[in-house]
């Protein structure tokens, strides 16, 4: 997964690998470089007393270094670069692939889930390609060029650095190979927290009307202390990965000086060779640590990575058609024939045997209990789902053969939940036609019955609105989405009870300003109360996910049970309200 996903993300930075694997390959050089001019003042310059042979090497030494750090600047910036843009793709492509998911897929993730993997988990492996631009790249390379340099100082002192080498690749492995677990149990606790502080951020005046803020507490709390649990268990790994490294380089250092202090008492060795042959087992040494520290966040990394890779991977069940058709004209037409939808792992279906027929200039409400499949019916003609047997088609045309975007832009929505988006006023209502005017917007707004609280705001059409319109009440929200909707002047509009949070008062007043505004349009309207639909041309009844009852309110009172008992509640409430 890991790999799949860096392979395919990196390649438009091939250019800027080549240009970093050069200037570390450069940086490397000049390292290793340095210690056998080290060596070479010691033994011919120091030892002879040529001071004229220090100041020359000791120049050459001073403008290797430079070259050095030149080189290693050069390669932190390139990485630097690589990893940051790596990072604003591969969130752009969640983001994308996000976008394209049908109201199935996002449920099935969930909310929190996907917000971690757009953010935590893409950090992570960013985290790790700027590691390996800046560490794993050199570490190979200092680690072969380093051998190489060892054993032309002394050849004898190689079977200790083989075995410095072995015993830490084996701790290591030991010590990763038990993070692994850790870290995928991390990640999923991770999304843990986010949930609940999601719940707690969106329900936070439920939680205070019901007084539930100790349990939220403690809910919270044992989110956070499962994470923190996770970590504490990974962090102890990780602890004991730089001691172990430590510890091999010292008693390797130690074999080092013991065995050569022998070697340069018998001649075969000079002390500048030997302190030479030191410096490139401590940058071999070093090279491994560098690769260590890369190898424990790899992980990690390979969590996340998969956790990615199943959002990019996951095929929207809502996709563009192979062979898009269009309606010659998008005149309204709806039509529902021998519909069935199933929820994926679902019992029974949601709706069962739907046929329906809408025509311009018609307003058609659907009614029934909870559960009755109502918002799943006009989810249908927005393809928010698809249909698991028979057709939805407008003007004819099947909306599963229809361009997504075109489909959507003749189709005006207004949801169950109100939603505005952070900005102001305008924004939010220039969100279906960016071109609006304000008088255009005020319109809207006057058909919408909303331009009393709207010129009462400080601003008025500028006036700031919250992330989900959270500054304003739920009436007032309903209203501006509506409006919004209005704007767009659609042919198809889809309200999913969208009068319920207004007063019997404004849902009259806003209705009778509606009719003549969507005169030629096609209309659906899902709602609970009789008074909001009685004036439809056509009122469907669901119960079960089944048609139970098509016509008038005039007729459908006279003769279907299921909304006879409908009225018959809803009238025993306003009763029982007046009383």
């Amino acid at each position: 997964m890991l790999l799949g996903l860096l392979r395919r993300h990196l390649r438009p930075f091939l250019g800027l690998l080549g240009a970093l694997a050069a200037a570390q390959l450069a940086s490397v050089v000049c390292q290793l470089y340095l210690p056998s001019l080290n060596a070479d003042i010691l033994d011919k310059g120091v030892a002879r007393g040529d001071t004229t042979y220090i100041w020359h090497l000791g120049g050459w030494m001073l403008a290797i270094t430079v070259v050095q750090v030149g080189a290693a600047i050069t390669a932190a910036f390139f990485g630097s670069t690589i990893a940051m843009s790596f990072g604003r793709d591969v969130r752009g492509a969640i983001f994308a692939q996000v976008s394209r998911f049908s109201a199935r897929e996002v449920n099935e993730f969930g909310a929190p889930t996907l917000i971690t993997r757009n953010t935590n988990d893409v950090q992570q492996v960013q985290l790790v390609v700027l590691m390996a631009c800046t560490l794993m790249v050199s570490a190979p390379i200092m680690m072969v060029g380093g051998i190489f340099m060892a054993l032309r100082e002394d050849a004898p002192l190689a079977p200790l650095m083989v075995a410095a080498m072995v015993v830490l690749g084996i701790a290591v492995g030991l010590i990763v190979r038990r993070m692994i677990p850790g870290f995928r149990l991390m990640q999923k606790r991770v999304d843990g927290v986010n949930r609940v502080m999601r719940e707690h951020l969106s329900g936070v005046r439920v939680i205070r009307a019901f007084v539930r803020e100790p349990y939220e507490k403690e809910r919270f709390a044992v989110a956070n202390d499962e994470l923190t649990q996770a970590s504490i268990r990974v962090g102890r790994l990780m602890a004991a990965l730089f001691p172990t490294v430590f510890m091999v380089m010292n008693v390797s250092t130690v074999g080092v000086w013991w065995f050569g202090g022998h070697q340069v008492d018998a001649g075969t060795i000079q002390i500048g060779s030997l302190t030479a042959y030191m410096t490139y087992l401590i940058q071999i040494l070093m090279s491994v640590m560098m690769a260590t520290f890369m190898v424990m966040m790899v992980p990690r990394a390979a969590v996340a990575a998969e956790r990615i890779e199943g959002v990019l991977r996951t095929e929207p069940s809502v996709h563009p058609p192979a062979h898009v058709v269009e309606p010659e004209q998008i005149r309204g037409v709806v039509r529902f024939e021998d519909v069935e939808m199933q929820y994926p792992g679902a019992d029974k279906p949601v709706l069962c045997g739907v046929d329906l027929v809408a025509h311009p200039g018609q307003t058609v409400a659907i009614i029934g209990s909870t559960g009755s499949g109502k918002s799943t019916l006009i989810s249908l003609v927005a393809r928010l789902f698809d249909t698991t047997h028979g057709t939805v088609s407008i003007d004819g045309v099947d909306v599963r053969d229809m361009d997504p975007d075109k489909l959507w832009g003749h189709l005006g929505i207004v949801p169950q939940r109100p939603y505005l988006f952070s900005g102001t006023v305008a924004s939010n209502m220039r969100y279906g036609n960016p071109d609006a005017t304000d008088e255009q917007i005020w319109d809207a707004l006057a058909i919408a019955q909303a331009t009393g609280f709207v010129r009462g705001l400080d601003g008025q059409l500028e006036a700031p609105v919250n992330q989900g319109g959270t500054n304003l009440s739920g009436g007032q929200r309903q209203r501006l989405c509506i409006a919004r909707a209005l704007v767009a002047h659609p042919r198809i509009y889809l309200f999913d009870d969208a009068f319920s949070a207004l007063d019997l008062s404004t849902d009259r007043r806003l209705r009778t300003a509606l009719a003549p505004h969507v005169r030629d349009a096609t209309v659906f309207v899902v709602a609970q109360r009789i008074s909001t639909i009685a004036d439809a041309d056509q009122i469907v009844v669901l119960d079960g996910g089944r048609m139970v009852g098509i016509g008038t309110h005039e007729e459908l009172a006279q003769n279907c049970p299921t909304y006879q008992e409908i009225v018959e509640s809803q009238r025993a409430e306003k009763v029982g309200s007046v009383a």
